[in-house]
């Protein structure tokens, strides 16, 4: 069902939530956050006004706003803190504070839930299970417990409810998302879908705990043999999709410096090795923790890491690892040509993009950059700038780049916390180096020519067939060409009204001739009367359109 606005009438259910939504809104002061989403015409006419508080920025509103909404709109605002490319700064900076956290789930909801998910074990597992929670957010609670053979373990439990709340309010968002790529310069700029559809991925991701057990079990193995870094073991055993055990996990926080420093544990070593961790990640496995906030590392006696959390995680193929490593090279050598071309190949897009012009502005970058040593710039600093000039020239980054380059960012700031002086770029930079020369060394290299040559040989085999069977379709008429056409809608419409103008300019003359006519019959006595009407309302229809058809030629001059 459409409303005449174009936007998707909510069903029965979600209308509440609708209406909610609209409020929490226009309770903030977020009118024009209502109309951009469609919402306007759900808020109420008549509500109380809000009560005074301290002054907020609308970005700080937004934030706040969110944060009320409940689970789905946290870690909608968390995904868009990480799209320097679509939002501006002031926003990107106060959606990156959001906190998941939430009031804790009573014990005995969360004892109902373990219950019918170990109804299946013949005993139950745990010798014991804390009642208090250690960590309470929207979407599960984290529980301690201890296994049957007193092995320490972590429990978290989903939330009674909490899918059912995600799924209505992603069916809002969808509608949301639909009047917005009609109706506003963002949807009509941006593909608001497509991102919709990967957050849509993302929550059901982090609300599936087995997903979560597999993401956690990947990486572990991954690493396995690697003493800088310890995955905690998930008890799949003891794991469904609404509860996840593991090993508990100790150590000192990464942001508790006073401790490290007391233990005597080497900061800039730590630090090593949290960039070599994620670096191994992204240019070894192709798979990286998502989600490197300083709560989920743990500095063990020896320095080295425990990683918890792997409800996000980000994926990098080996093409996209190609391009990512000719682009940091690319702007190594202050070459913009190159970079521009490796982040068009990197899925840099949009429907506004002027290509020219977004390497001129990334020549201008190289400019300032030059003669600056590694030592001088932040990755921070560096991906700032870059995506800001796609902001402005209104490129949309594909998702995954987008996480990666928050990763990078959240990494080297954990870095600078842990030591003011360490340089992320410096320290990185001989490493990507090593990447790209193994990546382009004989053995790569001829690994990659094997499979080219062998899928070649393939498509040669499977070419005729394959042709044979388009030819077949298009005789068919099973085959249709859609063509995109930009800017056709004005085209159309200047159209539309010179064929109404045109219109109203031959019913005009007819009833010229008409009147003419008639002034010719007038003299006839027994229709005089008659007559006379009809030259007064021919006289009168003539007015009306000739004063329609002149105003239309006024207003099209004046345009």
């Amino acid at each position: 069902m459409t409303t005449l606005l174009g936007l998707r009438a909510p069903s029965a259910g979600p209308m509440k939530r609708t209406r909610q939504i609209a409020r929490v809104l226009a309770g903030h002061g977020l009118e024009s956050v209502a109309d951009l989403a469609g919402l306007r015409r759900f808020i109420p006419r008549f509500r109380p006004r809000a009560r005074a508080a301290a002054p907020l920025t609308q970005a700080e509103r937004v934030r706040v706003a969110l944060g009320e909404l409940g689970a789905t709109f946290i870690k909608l605002g968390q995904m868009l803190s990480t799209r320097a490319d679509l939002l501006p700064a002031d926003l990107i900076a106060e959606l990156s504070k959001l906190q998941d956290a939430a009031p804790a789930v009573p014990f005995s909801d969360i004892e109902r839930v373990v219950a019918e998910e170990m109804r299946r074990l013949a005993v139950p597992p745990f010798l014991s299970f804390e009642r208090t929670p250690i960590a309470s957010a929207s979407i599960g609670q984290v529980h301690a417990a201890v296994l049957l053979d007193g092995t320490p373990v972590i429990v978290k439990v989903r939330r009674p409810g909490v899918v059912e709340q995600v799924e209505r309010d992603l069916e809002i968002l969808r509608g949301i998302v639909d009047w917005m790529q009609v109706h506003t310069p963002l949807g009509r700029d941006y593909e608001l879908r497509e991102l919709a559809e990967e957050f849509a991925y993302t929550i059901r991701g982090e609300l599936d705990y087995v997903r979560e057990a597999q993401n956690a079990t990947r990486l572990r193995l991954a690493f396995e043999g690697d003493r800088r870094v310890w995955i905690p073991r998930v008890y799949e055993e003891y794991s469904t999709e609404r509860m996840l055990t593991e090993e508990r996990v100790s150590g000192v926080k990464i942001s508790d410096l006073a401790t490290l420093d007391r233990l005597g544990i080497s900061r800039r070593a730590v630090a090593e090795n949290a960039v070599q961790i994620f670096l191994r990640e992204i240019l070894e496995f192709g798979f990286f923790h998502a989600d490197p906030h300083p709560g989920n590392f743990f500095v063990q006696p020896d320095g080295s890491l425990a990683i918890v959390d792997f409800g996000m995680v980000g994926r990098i193929n080996e093409e996209t690892h190609r391009h990512l490593l000719r682009a940091v090279l690319a702007a190594a050598r202050q070459d913009a040509e190159e970079l521009a071309e490796e982040m068009y190949a990197l899925g840099v897009a949009g429907r506004s993009a002027q290509r020219a012009a977004f390497q001129r502005d990334l020549d201008h970058l190289m400019g300032c950059f030059a003669g600056r040593t590694l030592r001088d710039l932040s990755a921070a600093s560096v991906t700032g700038e870059i995506v800001g000039i796609a902001f402005r020239h209104k490129l949309q980054l594909p998702s995954g780049l987008a996480l990666l380059l928050r990763v990078v960012n959240m990494s080297e700031g954990i870095g600078l916390s842990l030591d003011p002086e360490f340089r992320y770029l410096e320290y990185a930079g001989p490493i990507f180096e090593r990447s790209w020369r193994k990546r382009r060394g004989f053995r790569a290299t001829a690994t990659r020519a094997g499979q080219a040559a062998a899928e070649a040989a393939e498509l040669g085999l499977d070419l005729p067939r394959r042709v044979t069977r388009l030819l077949a379709r298009v005789e068919r008429g099973e085959i249709a060409l859609n063509v995109a056409h930009q800017g056709i809608e004005n085209l159309t419409q200047e159209f539309q009204r010179m064929t109404n103008r045109l219109a109203l300019s031959v019913i005009l003359g007819a009833s010229v001739v008409a009147l003419g006519l008639a002034v010719g019959i007038r003299h006839v006595p027994e229709l005089a009367p008659i007559v006379g009407w009809l030259l007064r309302l021919g006289l009168l229809f003539s007015l009306v359109f000739g004063a329609s058809v002149l105003w239309g030629i006024w207003r099209s001059e004046r345009r």
